[in-house]
């Protein structure tokens, strides 16, 4: 049987995006989106999986598994690459899946995105949130941006993730990257923390709780510019999901926070290429003006798509119009970009 390293090399050779292994399963990787069975390889059991995994975790990590029955982690092999892995309890026994994490962060120009998204981070203050479902490829925007912060401003930018995924180094700005349960005890910690570091950009992983999303609306307000995940579908349901998460007597004060903190909402989701070579996203941007600025305050969030629509001139794009070109371009098939929109072919419309 294939060491975990071995399967890893593998998967990078087959230019997989994950590896999934699981109790009661062959090897999968996941590849341009699609998940393919690794024939050559027998039905791995329970045993199998923990020898697997459990050979690459620290006595720490192994602890901290036995005791929440999952966890994250990050995994290097030299001169091969780095992964994102997460352990988890399932029906037969243990599972494991392992992200690939490219050793270059790509930049703005490498992964093709829009203008109006450099104009959105040209700020001195505020909340700017990259939000899509898992394997979006939120990270790998979120790293291009701050990316070009760090090659365009002398900033000092501090990341707060779980685990680190891309790795950046001092270029003009100064870097300092912490690790959940290496470095910080928790996001809220870190993110309370990092007010008195003398911050100019904060990056949080993911905003997962009451508490870490007020200190960064806090943050956001005090000066400094904010960027932060969700798993959300578009820009109008994550302004629903920041409010949501307080309880109803505080929702009024978290829309006007939010009214005047937010900066923007970068919302993405991937598609597979029309000639089978990979993927490619579209983009659902909102930048916060006075309309939508109102719109949040006055809780009247069912209008923010129009209020995307109008403001196209702003750089602000729905996902059909992002669609849309992409269609004109030959890039995605129509039926893809029907039923992520929900529609028939009877349905009218742009697409």
């Amino acid at each position: 049987m294939a060491s975990i390293d071995e399967l890893l090399k593998e998967m990078i050779q087959h230019d997989a995006s994950d590896l999934h292994i699981t109790s009661g399963a062959q090897p999968y990787f996941r590849i341009h989106g699609g998940m393919i069975p690794l024939a050559q390889y027998k039905v791995l059991t329970n045993q199998e999986i923990q020898g697997l995994v459990f050979e690459i975790l620290s006595e720490k990590q192994k602890k901290k598994f036995v005791e929440n029955w999952e966890l994250d982690f990050a995994y290097a092999i030299e001169n091969v690459g780095r992964f994102r892995g997460n352990i988890f309890m399932q029906r037969k026994g243990l599972g494991a899946v392992f992200r690939q994490i490219p050793e270059q962060v790509k930049s703005v120009e490498d992964l093709g995105l829009p203008r109006s998204m450099l104009d959105l981070i040209n700020c001195d203050r505020g909340l700017i949130l990259v939000t899509g479902p898992t394997g979006s490829g939120k990270s790998t925007t979120l790293a291009a941006l701050i990316n070009h912060i760090n090659t365009h401003h002398d900033y000092h930018i501090i990341t707060i993730e779980d685990p680190i995924e891309f790795v950046h180094k001092n270029n003009k700005s100064l870097v300092n990257q912490r690790e959940l349960g290496s470095h910080t005890k928790s996001f809220s910690n870190a993110l309370e923390s990092a007010l008195r570091e003398d911050p100019d950009v904060i990056l949080v992983g993911e905003l997962r709780d009451l508490e870490t999303i007020s200190l960064a609306l806090t943050a956001a307000e005090t000066g400094h510019v904010v960027f932060a995940t969700l798993h959300t579908n578009s820009a109008a349901k994550t302004i629903d999901r920041i409010i949501d998460v307080f309880p109803s007597t505080q929702q009024q004060q978290i829309r006007v926070m939010l009214a005047e903190s937010l900066r923007g909402v970068i919302a993405q989701s991937l598609f597979k290429r029309a000639d089978g070579r990979g993927r490619i996203a579209a983009y659902e941007i909102l930048r916060n003006n006075k309309a939508i600025s109102n719109l949040i305050r006055e809780g009247k969030i069912h209008q923010i798509p129009s209020a995307i629509q109008t403001g196209a001139k702003q750089g602000m794009v729905l996902f059909e119009k992002s669609l849309d070109e992409l269609l004109k371009k030959g890039l995605i098939l129509r039926a893809d970009a029907m039923a992520f929109l929900g529609k028939t072919d009877e349905d009218s419309g742009q697409l």
